[in-house]
């Protein structure tokens, strides 16, 4: 089979179906669909995973997050004294872990930082922002992968008590709540609460903005770190204490806490699991009492995420599978009904001296064309939903179309007219001359 020939045959399948439009087109839509839906649901969860890649990373793959829970309902009994809840990470624990870094038992550390929500209302003039204020130490943006914008983030000096004013560094979104486009360095912000006198704090930076704003960062943190305020431990401690009083509905309550979470830096990705493991230990001897600490490991996320990805892109294959198969079954469907429409053309090609072989070729190229244009419109349809969905979702549904999900798709639709395409073409091929030439 010379190349001209090829051509000629090939420009033979598309002629025969151009003459049927619409049911070529409807032959194609299992295909359309069935590419459509692999891309658009990869670039999906690929979206997703790689948000949350980027949430641990902002967390550190080497870090690992002690953080004081509050017992259930039904076990705050033991935690009460007074009508005041106690629970969570102490200053004590601090000192016990630090103490195992001095003496070598923690070799792998490298900081330990403490951090206290404090529940503390932001405000400026009379503007309240919605904002969390973080007692800590000048390690954190460190450990936590932090930037400073514009300013400075506190240091050891403002951490001693009575170094003058007291200071704060914002962040972006605490910042563009209180000051708008003008520039916070310099200014003062009030911290405040109803059990506690409001205290004026000099801003003396402003953090970087960071992607952790909402969705999987806020679950991962437990708070949107845009709307934190860092201001030093030390102050907290002096100024406000441990007591957090919460007002709500006409209740009121009232509950200790010396430290909200404990940020462990290893100095190595392997570290990080025995690390861990020894840190729950002392936390389950030192809280016997009530399950008020949870140690977590933002890399076991990374795992959790690549886990539900691959399971994810299972469940999607299988559907685009099925999806495939049933457009298959339309290929071969139609084709064996061509194949009875054009009886008397196959009588006629085999007599002028047709091989088998060219009968085959043709119906071939009918059902790969097909499949293969079906195939296109599928991933540039995918391509371009997947894009969509990225858009209007304004982020709540990141996507990432990746180049496996394209060309597999691809490659699958254009073998789908090939597999389901050859059983009709071998039958047209086998048809009798003579019997083909009576056919009406």
């Amino acid at each position: 089979m010379n190349f001209s020939f090829f051509l000629e045959t090939f420009r033979l399948g598309v002629t025969n179906l151009h003459l049927h439009k619409l049911r070529s087109f409807l032959t194609t839509l299992g295909i359309i669909f069935g590419v459509l839906s692999v891309i658009t649901m990869v670039a999906i969860g690929e979206g997703g995973k790689r948000q949350t890649l980027k949430a641990v990373e902002q967390l550190g793959s080497t870090n690992i997050i002690m953080r004081s829970v509050a017992p259930p309902e039904g076990n705050r009994s033991a935690s009460r004294r007074d009508n005041v809840l106690i629970y969570g990470l102490k200053r004590e624990d601090m000192r016990a872990i630090q103490e195992q870094v001095d003496a070598g038992e923690l070799a792998y550390v490298k900081n330990v930082v403490p951090l206290r929500d404090t529940g503390l209302e932001v405000v400026r003039n009379e503007i309240k922002a919605n904002a969390n204020a973080i007692g800590t130490t000048p390690e954190y943006p460190q450990v936590a992968n932090l930037t400073v914008s514009s300013g400075r983030f506190f240091g050891p000096d403002d951490m001693a008590s009575g170094a003058g004013q007291p200071v704060c560094v914002l962040g972006a979104g605490v910042a563009q709540q209180l000051f708008g486009v003008q520039s916070s360095l310099g200014q003062t912000i009030r911290l405040q609460s109803g059990n506690v006198r409001a205290r004026l704090f000099e801003v003396i930076g402003v953090m970087g903005r960071v992607g952790l704003a909402g969705g999987k960062g806020s679950a991962l943190t437990g708070r949107d770190l845009n709307l934190d305020v860092y201001f030093p431990l030390s102050a907290n401690e002096a100024m406000f204490g441990d007591t957090i009083v919460k007002f709500a509905s006409g209740s009121r309550e009232r509950k200790i806490l010396q430290l909200s979470e404990i940020y462990i830096k290893v100095n190595s990705p392997e570290a990080v699991e025995p690390t861990a493991a020894a840190l729950q230990r002392m936390i389950d001897i030192r809280h016997s009492e009530q399950a008020d600490v949870s140690v977590f490991i933002p890399r076991e996320l990374l795992n959790q995420a690549n886990a539900t990805q691959r399971m994810f892109n299972f469940i999607m294959g299988g559907i685009a599978f099925l999806s495939l198969l049933v457009g298959g079954i339309g290929i071969m469907n139609i084709s064996l009904a061509t194949v009875t429409e054009r009886t008397r053309e196959i009588g006629i090609r085999r007599a002028l001296g047709g091989k088998r072989l060219h009968i085959i070729t043709q119906f071939l190229i009918e059902t790969t064309c097909l499949s293969v244009s079906g195939g296109v419109v599928g991933v540039v349809g995918g391509v371009g939903l997947a894009l969509l969905v990225g858009a209007l979702s304004e982020g709540a549904y990141p996507t990432h179309v990746t180049l496996w999900s394209v060309v597999l798709s691809f490659a699958i639709s254009a073998s789908v007219g090939i597999i389901f395409g050859l059983y009709p073409a071998i039958v047209a091929a086998h048809k009798d001359p003579i019997e083909a030439l009576r056919h009406d």
